[in-house]
């Protein structure tokens, strides 16, 4: 069963690879993708100079996301927590937007942005903290307002940029039409530090859903877990919005979804919350450019249109259970 489940996992991944690179403003035949046609030089630029970069960037970012929410969602022992819903995402927004307003270099956007992103979490999770656990009420209503405070200094950031606000307002939206090379290989170690991180912690993760006590009677330091992959998911966070802008509810579908086909284990979800994390975010960003083609539909609006009505279904669902 799990191979067959990893086989289709592979199969969809190709076909939606191929789709995103053949569907455009210009057609590209799959025959020659596939080298079995010639392709002239303006071909291989779309392909190599466009299309590939911005492929492998939502791939990317969609692994980061994913992986992300799904340790927050274990951290906080909610199914409804998420780096965009809780606010964890706003602030590195506003952390980007300040670098970009500071004229300082583009590998910098994330540091800034990290930092920025690392405080907010460290209030949101004192805040929210009663004993040993996690008040999710608090939670989501200190990640709301957080947001909504961080929004007013970023929209005041934008006015304050001038000309170039119509690039920031795409971008603060969910926009992979910059993605680059030199971009893909900033992420890719971002990627493999926090995947090897979060698969290390795997039996911890897991024990951690079983609950602050039963965690803390296994002899787990909960607090400095805790606090250690709260780095780590802001470190990813942060990386993400950088370069892409705000993209939510990919940390709170995605998870949630392999979660319930996969199980809980994190020994298998981790991998499969990472593949369909780059699948989704891929399938969004298609969708985005081909429905309204030759017009764009930012990534951002596309995640939100599909993750609201989840977000909401996953809260009537808990609250009839309670």
């Amino acid at each position: 069963m799990k191979k067959i489940f990893f086989l289709i996992s592979l199969m969809i991944t190709f076909i939606v690879i191929a789709l995103s690179l053949s569907v455009g403003s210009v057609f590209i035949p799959i025959k020659s993708l596939l080298f079995l046609s010639p392709m002239d030089e303006y071909m291989k630029m779309i392909v190599f100079d466009l299309r590939l970069p911005r492929i492998l960037m939502a791939f990317l970012v969609g692994m980061l996301l994913a992986s992300s929410g799904n340790v927050v969602q274990i951290i906080f022992q909610n199914p409804l927590a998420d780096p965009y819903i809780i606010g964890i995402a706003s602030s590195a927004t506003f952390g980007a937007v300040i670098a970009y307003l500071l004229k300082l270099p583009e590998i910098s956007y994330g540091i800034i942005a990290f930092i920025c992103c690392m405080v907010s979490t460290l209030l949101i999770f004192k805040i929210s903290k009663r004993g040993n656990k996690i008040e999710v009420n608090t939670l989501l209503i200190v990640g709301i307002t957080l947001s909504a405070f961080l929004a007013g200094f970023t929209s005041f950031a934008i006015y304050m940029i001038g000309e170039d606000s119509f690039k920031i307002t795409m971008w603060l939206m969910g926009y992979l039409g910059n993605a680059s090379w030199n971009q893909i290989i900033f992420l890719i170690f971002p990627l493999i530090f926090s995947s090897a991180y979060f698969y290390a912690k795997r039996n911890e993760l897991d024990i951690l859903m079983l609950g602050d006590e039963q965690a803390h009677s296994l002899g787990i330091d909960i607090a400095k877990l805790k606090f250690h992959l709260l780095i780590v998911s802001s470190f990813v966070v942060a990386y993400s919005v950088a370069f892409t802008g705000m993209i939510g509810f990919v940390g709170l579908i995605v998870p949630h979804i392999m979660r319930s086909i996969i199980g809980p284990l994190n020994a298998r979800l981790i991998p499969f919350v990472l593949i369909y994390g780059g699948i989704f975010l891929l399938i969004c960003d298609t969708f985005g450019r081909i429905i309204l083609a030759p017009v764009e539909i930012p990534i951002g609006v596309i995640t939100s249109i599909l993750g609201a009505p989840f977000f909401l279904y996953l809260a009537l669902k808990r609250s009839r259970r309670k």
